[in-house]
Parts: C-alpha cells; sequence; structure tokens
C-alpha cells in the first residue's frame, strides 16, 4: 500500500528532533518545561504523548528507541499537568465536536476534553480549531519559527520513501 498522507500541520513534537534540524525543538522542549512544572496552566492528555510518538516516528523519521526513552523520561516527571483519563463520554462527545466542527475526531477529543476540565485555551499552531466556537486558540511559536518548521515537515516529507 502507497503512503501518500501529508505530515500532521498541528504538532511540533519536541520528542524529537527530526533528522536532527527541527527548528521548533528547543521552543517546543521548553514550552512543554513550563507546562511540566505548571508555570503555564495547561494539560497534556496522556493519549496525546501516543499521538506524538507516531509523529516523530513517522514523519521526523527518529528511531523509536531513541523516541521511547525521551517519551519514558517525560512520563517520569509524573508531572501533575498530565491528564490520564478518556471516558467513554468524552470519545462520543469528541465524535460530537468532530461533525460539527468538521474537524478531526482526534482534535474533537482535545476540545471536549478542554471543556470537560475548564480550560478556555488550546495551545496549537492547528488553525482546524479556530472553527471551534467558545475556545481561544493561541500559537506558542513565533511566526519565522513556524515557517521554518514547514520548510523543514516539507523537506523531510520529499526525501521520505512511499512504499
Amino acid at each position: 500500500m502507497r503512503g501518500t498522507s501529508e505530515p500532521p500541520k498541528g504538532n511540533p513534537c519536541p520528542l524529537g528532533r527530526g533528522g536532527g534540524q527541527n527548528p521548533l525543538y528547543e521552543l517546543a522542549a521548553e514550552f512543554i518545561s513550563k507546562i511540566l512544572t505548571q508555570e503555564v496552566n495547561a494539560a497534556i492528555p496522556l493519549t496525546s504523548i501516543i499521538g506524538a510518538t507516531h509523529i516523530v516516528t513517522r514523519y521526523l523519521r527518529m528511531p523509536f528507541e531513541e523516541v521511547e526513552r525521551r517519551v519514558i523520561k517525560l512520563l517520569e516527571t509524573e508531572s501533575p499537568a498530565f491528564y490520564p483519563h478518556v471516558s467513554i463520554a468524552s470519545v462520543m462527545q469528541s465524535l460530537d465536536y468532530a461533525l460539527r466542527y468538521r474537524i478531526k475526531p482526534w482534535d474533537g477529543y482535545i476540545v471536549s476534553l478542554a471543556k470537560m476540565i475548564g480550560m478556555s485555551t488550546i495551545y496549537t499552531f492547528d488553525k482546524e480549531f479556530e472553527k471551534v466556537e467558545g475556545l481561544r486558540i493561541k500559537n506558542p511559536f513565533p511566526e519565522e519559527a513556524m515557517r521554518r518548521y514547514h520548510e523543514h515537515i516539507t523537506k523531510l516529507q520529499r526525501s521520505r520513501k512511499t512504499y
């Protein structure tokens, strides 16, 4: 089967540099550190760690063993910012938001979680969230860093062989 999917545009994936050149790596690591220490009031769903692992191994082409080590180190902080709960009701609500706002089901889950825990701000550079009423979307990264990141991802995507 041929893989032609585009790399996700909404995740800087601080778990790995991706080819050693990810221009958002340092900024993302610093931002996540602020979340883990609760300097920034935000939640990190543990399910997003699994998603980030997929992104950095598939799209940023990081070796799984290296990513696993970084994920374990991250989780060992046992930060109160980690959100471990996924309920049946939140999954059902996620699907409802995905359908209502024409967003991906995963994004619907992020919306559902934000509303459930009383957060009105989502930190992302995924513009799809702008469709959702009642949320404030904040990109934690400067425009120039974003431009370099997208160039980097495009270059990685072009060099990736599909099977």
